[in-house]
């Protein structure tokens, strides 16, 4: 069993007890479930120059403890600040070292679009999301099957979210539907977390013109941002870069002065 086969199990594990606790009908009275969803589309293309999506994550499986006593107040309103489009908060605790109040907390801090980064494989989980004050969904095209990816994508823009769908090589690429707002194209091998930016590079070409194409992991300079942009991606997650330093939302706004300095 890989790691991502661990992650699946012990999720199914957690959204059975999560169900058992708070029901959706109960979801659906939480303050941040009727509010307004910001478009992290939308701000990627006006934020054309800086297209980031700036993660908090204390943790991964692959590096172990990144930023293991990172709080949401200290640096998720210096990425607002910093310029970023969005914001991807991981909400899995066993493996990230994260939770649901972390991306409710980071609504309250900012008006930027966040996106709830978890393994989602129920729709409960989307329900959850709209709750906790998530603007968009992930959905890993890996853990889903095609009928899944579709239902679940329907009904998060059912609810008003947006949805990014996890790519990592080119037999996902089926299970993009009408209802995926953006495509992220992860790379880093989640079976064996190796990373290749020339892979994300290749599978571009994939992708219907219509969704809005976004480079996800191992971007680590100024370099691997201008290599993937002129590759023709509209949109750049980033963590580790970041939450590996001591003030993660210094480093963003540094890369940000780095990267739109540099002439096309």
């Amino acid at each position: 069993m890989n790691i991502l086969d661990k992650i699946v199990a012990r999720k199914q594990e957690e959204v059975e007890a999560a169900k058992n606790k708070v029901s959706v009908k109960e979801l659906k009275y939480y303050r941040h479930f009727s509010a307004p969803t910001p478009s992290m589309k939308d701000n990627l293309i006006k934020k054309s120059d800086f297209p980031v999506i700036a993660e908090f994550k204390r943790q991964s499986p692959s590096k172990g403890l990144i930023h293991a006593d990172a709080k949401v107040e200290d640096i998720v309103p210096g990425y607002a600040r910093a310029g970023v489009a969005g914001i991807s908060v991981l909400t899995d605790s066993h493996f990230f070292g994260g939770c649901n109040d972390d991306l409710s907390k980071a609504r309250d801090l900012t008006d930027t679009p966040i996106i709830r980064k978890e393994f989602i494989i129920d729709p409960y989980q989307i329900y959850e999301a709209k709750a906790i004050g998530a603007s968009t969904i992930l959905l890993i095209a890996s853990i889903l099957e095609k009928k899944q990816a579709g239902e679940l994508a329907a009904l998060a823009n059912y609810l008003g979210l947006e949805v990014l769908m996890e790519l990592h090589d080119e037999s996902e690429v089926g299970l993009l539907n009408s209802y995926v707002d953006m495509v992220g194209i992860n790379n880093r091998n989640l079976k064996t977390f190796e990373v290749d930016l020339q892979h994300a590079a290749n599978l571009i070409s994939l992708l219907p013109a219509h969704i809005l194409p976004i480079a996800e992991s191992g971007i680590h300079s100024a370099e691997d941002f201008r290599f993937l942009k002129d590759a023709g991606f509209k949109g750049f997650l980033m963590g580790e870069y970041f939450m590996k330093h001591d003030d993660p939302a210094q480093i963003c706004a540094d890369f940000k002065a780095e990267v739109t300095s540099i002439k096309v």
